[in-house]
């Protein structure tokens, strides 16, 4: 008897459902969708078997999607172990689950998977990273988990971070089946404000795959499920492992699928190690909960604000790019290399030093204290960044980064903006003579073309599109 017939024979194979989701949602608002519920090994193959179970339960039940645990490939009974079951995305193990959704049509969120990034050396790191497939194979998203779970209680010890690198930036939600869906990792879970943040940039349904520890799980993994639907208004897909992976770490269950009421429509229990939940995902609800309850709309962006910095913008490819207004003039959208949600950046007409370019609010404001408190934030993590784009760029270790606030200081366009300029060695005879040459270069120095603005613009997009390090 094979290791995965002996495991199976242990176990009751369980599929539990909502009352809606017996049947294929008719309505091209509503999708079933899948919460997998496994007990990872280091046995990389037994563990590949659950998840093709898995998979062949889910679309028995006519799902869409299927959501998958945190360390759904496997694991590791020690650091060293772990590193060495790594392997980069392109692996064997992530072309196998990517086979298994394209010969299914069934889309896959792998909820957390050992990403090798280098060598396997003691001195690596790995990536926790969130991978969703599409129904045809293809990767159609990548989240790196940012908060690393180091804790320790009377129960337990852990360090996530003495093995994983943290990842460097939220990921905007991916269109799928079952809607805009935000990408998070099983500790993500404590912190709210990027729950919030992806329900900013639209999604509708957050999924938290995760391995949440007994302890933890028995005392707050419900309650935290249901505080962030409830407070984002989204639908919750929060997949599980259960069990003792091996002796020192054993995990709660409970995949569990959530409505923005707080409401649990699945739940795949804290007792079978091997299970799946579907429910029906109602996008259409969403709009009268929204109206009925219009909370983004009392937020008090005045007050405070919430804001991701290093956020991926498709400005980059300038597929979502569009002309913006800078006071009275009009600023062609193919001078802008970056936007935010409040702020966009561009190529100068007129430079003082090369590399020089401006960052502007996308409202028109004369002043700085004309500012709310969400475009204060957004304004200068965006300079921030830029700074460091063109220091990377023009291989320079400063930059001067001034706003001119008002006629009187010397500002000819009365909307707020920054000149962010990289500064090399000697560039002027007395450092401070830029600021002489900022307040003259509207009369002495010759515009650029606008191909020659294109072309720099373009350039910063590819850098942009290239590195999440900025």
């Amino acid at each position: 008897m094979s290791n995965l017939v002996k495991l199976l024979s242990r176990r009751t194979v369980v599929v539990l459902n909502s009352k809606q989701s017996r049947k294929m949602a008719s309505n091209s608002k509503e999708a079933v969708v899948a919460v997998g519920q496994m007990r990872a090994t280091s046995d990389k193959s037994q563990n590949m078997q659950q998840v093709k179970e898995l998979v062949s339960r889910a679309r028995a039940q006519e799902a869409k999607m299927l959501f998958l645990p945190e360390c759904c490939d496997y694991v590791g009974e020690s650091r060293p172990q772990t590193l060495e079951l790594a392997e980069p995305l392109t692996g064997p193990t992530m072309s196998k689950y990517r086979e298994l959704a394209r010969s299914n049509k069934l889309w896959l969120s792998l909820g957390g998977v050992h990403e090798l990034t280098g060598d396997n050396s003691s001195e690596c790191k790995i990536y926790n990273a969130h991978v969703m497939i599409n129904d045809q194979g293809e990767v159609a998203a990548i989240y790196r988990k940012m908060h690393l779970f180091d804790a320790e209680t009377k129960d337990f010890r852990l360090r996530e971070s003495d093995t994983v690198a943290a990842g460097k930036s939220l990921e905007r939600p991916v269109s799928t089946p079952a809607g805009e869906v935000g990408l998070q990792i099983c500790y993500d879970l404590r912190f709210a404000e990027p729950a919030l943040i992806l329900r900013k940039l639209g999604a509708q349904l957050l999924t938290y795959p995760a391995a949440f520890t007994y302890a933890t799980g028995k005392a707050h993994w419900e309650i935290l499920l249901r505080a962030r639907a409830i407070e984002t208004q989204c639908f919750v897909v929060a997949a599980a492992q259960q069990g003792w992976h091996n002796k020192k770490r054993q995990s709660w269950g409970h995949g569990m699928i959530i409505n923005p009421w707080g409401k649990v429509l699945a739940d795949c229990g804290g007792e079978q190690e091997l299970a799946v939940a579907t429910a029906t995902i109602d996008l259409g609800s969403l709009e009268s909960l929204y109206q009925s309850m219009p909370c983004f709309e009392h937020r008090r962006n005045d007050i405070y604000s919430l804001t991701a910095y290093n956020l991926p913008t498709a400005t980059t490819d300038g597929s979502s790019c569009e002309d913006r207004m800078f006071a009275g003039n009009k600023v062609d959208m193919r001078t802008i290399f970056y936007e935010s949600e409040h702020c966009f950046a561009f190529t100068n007409l007129r430079c003082v030093v090369q590399g020089h370019v401006l960052v502007s609010t996308k409202r028109i404001t004369p002043r700085l204290n004309g500012l709310n408190c969400a475009e204060m934030t957004d304004l200068f993590a965006t300079v921030c960044m830029v700074q460091r784009l063109l220091e990377k760029r023009y291989n320079t270790t400063s930059a001067t980064v001034t706003v001119q606030d008002g006629a009187d200081a010397g500002q000819t366009v009365p909307h707020v903006h920054f000149h962010v300029m990289p500064r090399r060695t000697g560039d002027f005879g007395h450092n401070d003579q830029i600021y002489v040459k900022l307040e003259e270069r509207t009369e002495n120095m010759p515009p650029r073309t606008l191909d020659e603005r294109i072309d720099e613009a373009q350039m910063y997009r590819d850098m942009l599109r290239s590195s999440n390090n900025y």
